[in-house]
């Protein structure tokens, strides 16, 4: 039988660790060709060493122009832009909003928000050209309930599913599909920008007792970035051990 993503090309943001780097793997597993966008060169590198001849992008994401020409580039290397996971993200420090610094709530909304923004937006047009796409932005269950002590976080994912909602809707009369996810907590190295209290509590609010693992979300996103996801758009699909309450 012929692998799902036989013959497509997708992009992974954030593809050199974590959640990015299962769905990366999973994609390769299943015929994709790759390109990887992050910033860390050394960590970017030792992915594609375990996935072939992915193509990969040195880039800060919440630089505007350097997506632009990261996708222009992509698509020269791979030929056309079939799926985007944009996948990168960062927590923030955990604090009270009236301790937030204006500097770090800037940054979670920089890589999270304004990030995700660029890259859908870059990749759009190169889809629309082939007449065919899916787009998968990373939120999270935080941007549903809005976890305390993380502000900015919750209030980036949420805007992450605001955009998603718009820009499906925008699309819906094309054969390019737009959906987010919405995990629980997952230990990945994010956990190290975290404070124990804050994982604990995470934890504490998951019905199954137990984190998701980049496997279990990877499977999901998966489906929503394959041919299969072909009525849904504009989407949050929960994958939160049992957390998501709507």
């Amino acid at each position: 039988m012929p692998k799902r993503f036989e013959g497509q090309t997708a992009i992974v943001t954030g593809g050199a660790a974590g959640i990015g780097l299962a769905v990366a793997r999973r994609l390769a597993e299943e015929g994709a060709r790759l390109s990887l966008w992050d910033r860390d060169e050394a960590a970017l590198g030792a992915a594609r060493a375990g996935l072939g001849e992915a193509d990969v992008q040195v880039l800060d994401l919440a630089d505007a122009p350097a997506v632009a020409k990261a996708a222009v580039a992509t698509r020269a290397a791979l030929g056309r832009l079939d799926i985007l996971v944009a996948s990168a993200g960062i927590t923030g420090p955990n604090m009270p909003v009236w301790e937030y610094t204006v500097e770090d709530w800037k940054r979670v909304f920089d890589v999270n928000v304004h990030g995700v923004f660029f890259c859908n937006r870059a990749v759009v047009p190169h889809m629309m050209q082939s007449g065919y796409g899916r787009i998968v932005n990373i939120a999270s269950i935080a941007g549903k309930e809005g976890n305390p002590n993380a502000s900015a976080y919750s209030a980036s994912k949420a805007a992450v599913i605001g955009l998603t909602k718009s820009l499906g809707k925008e699309l819906a009369g094309t054969e390019i599909r737009v959906n987010c996810v919405a995990p629980a907590a997952v230990r990945t190295a994010i956990f190290d920008q975290m404070t124990q209290a804050q994982i604990e509590y995470m934890l504490s609010k998951i019905p199954m007792g137990r984190f998701g693992t980049v496997e279990e979300i990877a499977s999901m996103i998966c489906f929503l970035a394959s041919r299969e996801c072909a009525f849904s758009t504009g989407a949050v699909f929960d994958v939160s051990g049992g957390r998501a309450t709507y």
